[in-house]
């Protein structure tokens, strides 16, 4: 009996020291929510980065940002810069217009940027004369469900962006939740867009829960207060403002995000008041406190 006693004893503390590792090890998994997968929308920079690659790509890692989004029309132009930085290519917005037509163009796209390192291709605007009502939305989910596929093919995965205009009402539904059910969940991913959902009067947490697993890229930026709803995207410039300094829940829409299952964060501004490296540094030090190095 002393022997069986002794046995359970020893068999209680082999199991405690398994379930502590195991907590231990779940409270200290990677978090998420690492500098390393803080980055920028290099859109935000549009207007001076051709002017000088090196210098501007210096400034946003010299801030603390580790990866870039790109925009693929000026890929060839920065990439040297991008090289000479260390900054990390992540995402490439891919002209819709090539999403559009496939076929080896696209191909052709797509293996260049996986071969430079590129994890994720997204499609990045809806041309308003593409847009329309609930069957025009669905006959368009085909096309992504190609892209998808097309991204695959080179092992990328392929995203849509959001704006505002996806959220419209068509009847009983919108275009978001049509793009959403009308495609493949193993090929079609989601980058959302807090700033256009708050736009068009949603709440980011929300969009992050409804599709967890779905949004492995997120675009951090804040919006000013006022704007009425609407689900277009003329706002005024003054609307978009640096992290941290608009009205959107940064702190909630981080907490569900990392809960989601988002991999990596770009802050995007898509009009700032002056320098954009300097709006990029505002968002940077906010964002710093709930990044862990």
């Amino acid at each position: 009996m002393k022997d069986m006693s002794e046995y359970s004893r020893r068999r209680f503390l082999a199991q405690a020291a398994i379930a502590g590792a195991s907590l231990s090890s779940s409270a200290w998994a990677r978090d998420p929510l690492q500098k390393s997968n803080l980055g920028v929308e290099l859109y935000t920079v549009r207007n001076i980065i051709t002017k000088d690659p090196n210098g501007v790509l210096k400034s946003i890692a010299d801030i603390g940002y580790s990866d870039v989004e790109v925009v693929y029309a000026t890929l060839h132009q920065i990439w040297p810069g991008i090289q000479a930085s260390g900054l990390k290519p992540v995402s490439a917005h891919v002209d819709a217009a090539l999403w559009n037509s496939g076929g080896d163009p696209l191909d052709n796209v797509l293996a260049g940027l996986k071969e430079q390192g590129f994890q994720y291709a997204v499609y990045p605007y809806v041309d308003p004369k593409l847009r329309g009502g609930a069957d025009v939305m669905k006959r368009f989910a085909q096309t992504l469900n190609q892209s998808g596929k097309a991204s695959k093919k080179h092992d990328l995965t392929f995203c849509y962006h959001n704006h505002a205009f996806e959220f419209q009402p068509l009847g009983d539904t919108t275009g978001l939740q049509i793009f959403m059910s009308e495609t493949d969940p193993a090929t079609v991913g989601l980058e959302l867009d807090i700033f256009w959902v708050s736009v068009a009067g949603h709440n980011p947490v929300d969009l992050l829960k409804t599709y967890t697993g779905r949004i492995p890229l997120l675009h951090l930026k804040d919006k000013a207060k006022g704007l009425p709803t609407q689900f277009n995207e003329k706002v005024p410039p003054s609307t978009f403002k640096e992290v941290g300094n608009g009205s959107i829940d940064i702190p909630a829409v981080l907490k569900a995000a990392d809960a989601e299952g988002v991999k990596y964060y770009f802050v995007e501004q898509d009009q700032t008041p002056g320098d954009p490296i300097a709006s990029l540094r505002e968002s940077y030090e906010y964002l710093s406190k709930h990044f862990s190095t």
